[in-house]
């Protein structure tokens, strides 16, 4: 288990001694703080937003995480093929699945650390510029803090299955040029996928995985198309997650890195 932990300590440092990884986080805050001042600079009087309603408007914000995870995640395996440095690791004692493991670890780890920044970051900013009233966008009674922690949890499972899916790429093509061109795609094409192939003209499209990744139509116990509901949703991406991983598996267990 310790051998373990190093291996996911020395993939953490890899991620983290890059300067894109810093240039991502730069970029993320630099926008909070850039889209803080412009909404504080447009609210007027009648329409003064509160600290938790400016949070809210600054959630939009989150697809540039997807987009920064989906990078490093489509760069976890297929960069050590391209520069040759997968031999260094698989000459270690250590078996190809746990390599395979401290990558993906790590990866997932990076997803939680830009979140966490992105949210303490705008909760920050909202704070700074708002008052801290009572909200506007928000119905009495109810918490912003607890509606804005959900909205979030929502984003981040949509981030966590393109990310999974990105991660997959780059171990079957060992390309991470295209495991995030393909990944993007799907981060911004599944909107319309979705409404080409919609559950309720298609019976099958409902176990399409697009159909599936927006689960904050459940939100309130809302039914989704076709009498589709959260335990339906979250079974059919937890699927996906699963074949995705074991792809990667079976990609990386057969791999000849021997030229």
């Amino acid at each position: 288990m310790t051998d373990f932990f190093r291996l996911v300590q020395n993939e953490n440092m890899k991620i983290y001694r890059r300067l894109r990884t810093w240039i991502m986080f730069a970029i993320l805050l630099a926008l909070s703080i850039l889209f803080g001042v412009l909404f504080y600079l447009g609210s007027s009087g009648t329409m003064q937003l509160t600290a938790w309603d400016a949070v809210d408007q600054l959630s939009f914000l989150y697809y540039l995480a997807s987009i920064f995870a989906v990078v490093i995640a489509a760069d976890s395996v297929a960069s050590e093929f391209t520069w040759g440095t997968i031999k260094l690791l698989l000459i270690r004692p250590w078996t190809r699945t746990k390599v395979l493991a401290s990558k993906l670890l790590s990866v997932l780890l990076f997803t939680i650390a830009i979140s966490a920044v992105f949210l303490i970051s705008n909760i920050a900013i909202a704070f700074l510029l708002f008052p801290n009233e009572a909200s506007m966008l928000f119905p009495q009674g109810t918490s912003p803090f607890v509606s804005i922690m959900e909205s979030l949890m929502y984003s981040y499972i949509d981030l966590l299955i393109i990310v999974v899916f990105s991660f997959m790429l780059s171990t079957v093509f060992r390309s991470s040029g295209l495991a995030i061109g393909l990944s993007m795609f799907i981060l911004f094409a599944g909107n319309i996928f979705t409404m080409l192939f919609h559950p309720n003209r298609y019976e099958w499209a409902k176990y399409m995985l697009f159909v599936n990744m927006d689960l904050s139509k459940y939100q309130g116990g809302a039914v989704g198309p076709a009498g589709m509901t959260m335990g339906f949703s979250v079974a059919i991406l937890s699927a996906y997650v699963l074949l995705f991983l074991v792809i990667s598996w079976l990609v990386f267990k057969k791999r000849d890195v021997a030229a």
